[in-house]
């Protein structure tokens, strides 16, 4: 259907300052639909003529209007011709952001990548967990840091990104920043968002990641063994703040709970379930997905040392842990104390509970994956690669298998 479109410069006579002189304005009217715009000139009243839309009289200012008004229409008719050889929607708002330099080909790409992260902010403890939001605002500061090293500029326009931008920037992280793969990847898909934002919107006319591919490398995860967790919890540990740490720490391995999950475990989380004990029904801080978790004893043991601490005693909360910062840099001196060599850190436990608790110990992968409250049970089935453990067991049970079997074919 083709567009109805005109322009028309008017002026407001009403609003005419104390000389007399009124601004003059432009309406751009696409299909019924308006939109207004000053022209940044201003004529006697008296000087307008509304029937042709132009000054009147052949005096110098007059005809400097009239010049001025005419290339204003050229260059608006241009535009719109630009549109329609590009295939683009026409609308009346598009063509005067156009025309004053609004529109998409001028969109910066640390300004949507802020404005993106605001909106974020706002929808922390909803949509987003605060750790989502940290990541997308250290990704805009690697993303700027890249853009002042590579292209010397405060800023570079969205449309200007392509395959070498991304490629660069994956260089320019592993390289300068000393961002392993995987970490390099995570900033790059944060980026990413970032433009499917602005090829949602049109400000870009094609993806420039339509020929990256993701793809993160497996990691083994470290856990604790039996021997290791029995270690810590023997160990007698002189210092208050270095026996909290390594209580709460074996808190997380017997229940599988990440740091900002035990933060935030309140009273109500603690619920009696089918089976008459007691569970901890929580969501994850990290995919608001839910965590049904029975209590081991071990772990219920903690709950009830801790229960009249004096930092929770008026608190909903049931454990006083401290920051995560400071709880890994104990878990430290716990780890040297213990004589073990692994990198303790406090989402260790929860790769521990993973494996040595549970899958170890024959606990189904099913129900492992919905006590860690994981959306995918392929994200589970990390943790089941690398029990070595487990394939000996499975072994085990072959092995006798067979031997049974060669039993039963002699006595046949």
């Amino acid at each position: 259907m083709k567009n109805t479109f005109s322009l028309l410069f008017f002026i407001k006579k009403s609003k005419a300052d104390r000389t007399g002189r009124a601004n003059i304005y432009l309406r751009i009217t696409v299909n019924g639909q308006r939109a207004e715009l000053s022209i940044r000139r201003k004529i006697l009243v008296n000087f307008w003529n509304a029937d042709s839309n132009l000054a009147k009289g052949n005096s110098k200012e007059s005809q400097d209007i009239n010049r001025y008004i005419t290339t204003i229409k050229n260059k608006i008719y241009s535009i719109e011709q630009q549109y329609i050889s590009n295939g683009k929607p026409i609308t009346a708002v598009s063509l005067r952001d156009s025309y004053l330099g609004k529109d998409s080909n001028k969109k910066m790409l640390l300004e949507i990548f802020e404005d993106h992260n605001k909106k974020v902010n706002k929808l922390i403890g909803s949509d987003f967990a605060l750790g989502t939001a940290e990541r997308y605002r250290t990704a805009k500061k690697h993303v700027a840091e890249y853009i002042l090293k590579e292209y010397r500029a405060q800023d570079i326009l969205v449309k200007d990104i392509d395959h070498k931008f991304i490629t660069g920037f994956e260089y320019y992280l592993k390289t300068e920043r000393s961002c392993s793969h995987n970490t390099a990847i995570k900033y790059i898909t944060n980026f990413k968002k970032i433009i499917r934002i602005a090829y949602a919107n049109d400000w870009i006319d094609k993806d420039p990641f339509l020929h990256w591919k993701a793809k993160l490398r497996v990691v083994d995860r470290e856990f604790l063994t039996e021997d290791e967790i029995q270690n810590i919890v023997e160990k007698e540990l002189h210092t208050p703040r270095l026996d909290l740490v390594k209580d709460i720490f074996i808190f997380s391995c017997f229940t599988g709970l990440a740091y900002a999950d035990v933060q935030k475990l309140s009273k109500n989380d603690i619920v009696i379930g089918i089976d008459g004990e007691r569970w901890i029904k929580t969501k994850r801080t990290k995919t608001d997905t839910r965590s049904n978790i029975p209590i081991l004893p071990i772990a219920d043991a903690i709950l009830k040392k801790y229960s009249e601490h004096s930092d929770i005693i008026d608190s909903d909360k049931i454990l006083p842990i401290l920051s995560n910062q400071k709880m890994n840099a104990y878990l430290k001196e716990i780890a040297d104390l213990c004589k073990i060599p692994k990198n303790l850190t406090f989402h260790l436990a929860r790769h521990t509970f993973a494996t040595t608790v549970t899958l170890t110990n024959g606990v189904p992968i099913e129900s492992v994956s919905k006590m860690l409250g994981h959306k995918s049970l392929k994200t589970t089935q990390h943790y089941a690669k690398i029990l070595d453990r487990k394939v000996s067991d499975d072994m085990k049970t072959l092995k006798n298998k067979l031997s049974l079997k060669e039993n039963l074919d002699e006595v046949i």
